[in-house]
């Protein structure tokens, strides 16, 4: 897909962040759009900064985890907008806790949403972009789908199952000889509110130590890396040269390199990281808090 101008584009998660980003820079570009948000205020408020762009714009909230919801958004978009020529499953969540501690509803949460809401998104427009005769589905992973994390055992497990699915799906639209392609994305550090809106357990304390809302705080600025606005134009780029993988920033693409060379033995260097870190962060508060040191080391 060479141009965007006068295509129709499917954003889930468009309310802020990365969809919010995409929407406005389609407008730009010429494309209708057709934007969903779990935040229906949320996602008015970009339907109303895109229309002003010129765009011609339906929106509506949208839990991506409800299969029957997605698809009957599919049907209405394709029935307001006459065509459908892109999807891209955006929508997403994170959660942070340890394995050993964490809740199967967690667990379920997230997976329903970052996995099952990709699944929905594509079987559910796939129809219409290969009726469109120029289809393209974008699917985001993260880096957290190249890499793993202590903590973030259920993250990766749906930003890996993002990848794979997505990376097979396109091997079966090129041998289908299909006229819809497919890119699997993967942002680094993006600066948007998916770390605000996470789900924190107490209990990462134990691998980290810090504890959740320190924890949320740093994570913060470790995600302010690349701008919504360059992640969502590298995503668009990545469309136009029909790329199989998109890394986004240069963080991605630093770790993608450092994975390819080491392999598997990436884990032990994590493992190191994180220990440092931990002896850190208890170092730092017992010089700021040397009464409840001097007593800890009393009594071992």
């Amino acid at each position: 897909m060479k141009t965007f101008t006068d295509k129709v584009a499917a954003i889930t998660g468009a309310g802020s962040g990365m969809g919010r980003s995409l929407a406005l820079e389609l407008a730009r570009r010429g494309a209708h759009l057709a934007l969903s948000d779990i935040d229906e205020a949320s996602v008015t408020h970009t339907a109303i900064a895109c229309r002003a762009l010129g765009a011609r714009v339906t929106s509506q909230r949208l839990d991506v985890a409800d299969r029957d919801a997605v698809f009957a958004w599919a049907l209405d978009t394709a029935a307001a907008h006459g065509k459908i020529n892109l999807v891209f499953n955006n929508a997403g969540v994170s959660l942070s806790v340890p394995v050993a501690t964490t809740r199967l509803e967690d667990i379920e949460w997230l997976m329903n949403i970052n996995f099952w809401g990709v699944v929905h998104g594509t079987q559910a427009f796939l129809p219409y972009l290969n009726a469109s005769g120029d289809g393209h589905i974008v699917n985001t992973s993260s880096l957290f789908g190249i890499i793993a994390m202590p903590t973030q055992s259920a993250y990766n497990a749906s930003k890996f199952a993002v990848r794979g699915f997505t990376e097979a799906l396109r091997m079966e639209l090129e041998l289908a000889g299909s006229p819809v392609s497919c890119t699997c994305v993967h942002p680094g550090g993006v600066a948007t509110n998916i770390v605000t809106a996470s789900r924190i357990d107490d209990s990462i304390a134990a691998f980290t130590g810090i504890d959740a809302q320190t924890h949320r705080r740093r994570a913060n600025k470790l995600i302010d890396v690349t701008s919504a606005d360059a992640a969502a134009r590298q995503m668009l780029a990545g469309v136009q040269r029909n790329a199989r993988r998109v890394l986004v920033g240069a963080d991605a693409r630093r770790v993608d390199k450092l994975a390819r060379l080491l392999g598997a033995s990436y884990q032990a260097m994590v493992v190191w990281f994180y220990r440092r870190s931990a002896m850190s962060s208890k170092r730092s508060a017992a010089a700021a808090n040397p009464r409840t040191a001097a007593t800890d080391s009393s009594t071992n």
